[in-house]
């Protein structure tokens, strides 16, 4: 297999061989994109995932030292409901593990998930991100098709929030338990906070990192599904803005395309 490049409606899609080779790909798209933001406006804001998946692109990511780091506002998309910083399945605990403590960035924006009052910091968050607009979007797939938290019964594409607290789905909470995050399901927070989808989409650029087998079929229902919450990345499909990064094995369920 070679690299592939495809369009699925206005969303660009890359098929890699291999996970590293995607991985490299989406880093090289990503630096490339701050480096342009930072010249063309003196600074850069990115909305980074934090899961599985992110792992090996962050890697490689982090070791570009052409990204002038200390221009550069960083945001995450979501965080569990109650949980403080230094429990091992915070995504603000992944994010210092796997990105800011690695590069130094200006400012890392994070949504604080043991907060007392979390309607007040959904407002609090959505100053921070509505401060300027956002350059870049790095984003995952659930395996149920989600994108951030908005799992598919709360998904909403025209929603007027910026941030919210949903409830996760079933499918959701499974997948955290899967990806070793935590021990078992009745365990998993019933609870998040997550930038609504129209938050997501509002980047100037959208890149989508999704390696691995248990992806497949959450990829063939974005592409090859009708545009809907039910899957709610196949709203990628509207967006020229985007790209779509796989491998052979998260493109394994795709058929006739590339």
């Amino acid at each position: 297999m070679n690299m592939e490049a495809f369009r699925v409606d206005a969303l660009s899609v890359e098929t890699h061989p291999t996970h590293d080779q995607m991985a490299a790909a989406a880093a090289t798209a990503v630096a490339d994109g701050l480096r342009q933001a930072i010249t063309q406006h003196g600074r850069a804001r990115v909305i980074f995932a934090s899961a599985a998946s992110q792992i090996r692109f962050l890697e490689l990511l982090t070791r570009d030292h052409t990204v002038d780091w200390g221009r550069i506002t960083g945001f995450h998309m979501d965080e569990y409901l109650g949980i403080d910083p230094v429990h091992p399945a915070s995504f603000r605990r992944f994010l210092r593990e796997r990105l800011t403590s690695r590069v130094r960035f200006e400012t890392f924006e994070f949504i604080q998930g043991e907060a007392e009052e979390p309607l007040k910091e959904c407002d609090r968050y959505t100053a921070r991100l509505q401060a300027a607009p956002i350059d870049l979007c790095v984003m995952g797939i659930g395996e149920n098709g989600h994108i951030a938290f908005n799992d598919p019964p709360v998904a909403d594409f025209e929603d007027p929030r910026v941030v919210k607290l949903v409830a996760l789905d079933k499918a959701c909470r499974l997948q955290q338990v899967g990806e070793g995050a935590f021990p078992s399901l009745e365990v998993v927070p019933r609870y998040a906070y997550t930038l609504t989808v129209p938050a997501l989409c509002a980047a100037r650029r959208l890149v989508c990192v999704v390696p691995e087998s248990r992806k497949a079929d959450a990829v063939r229902q974005t592409l090859q599904g009708p545009i809907s919450t039910v899957c709610p990345a196949s709203v990628l499909r509207r967006q020229p803005h985007a790209t779509l990064y796989l491998d052979a094995n998260s493109a394994a369920g795709l058929s006739g395309m590339g």
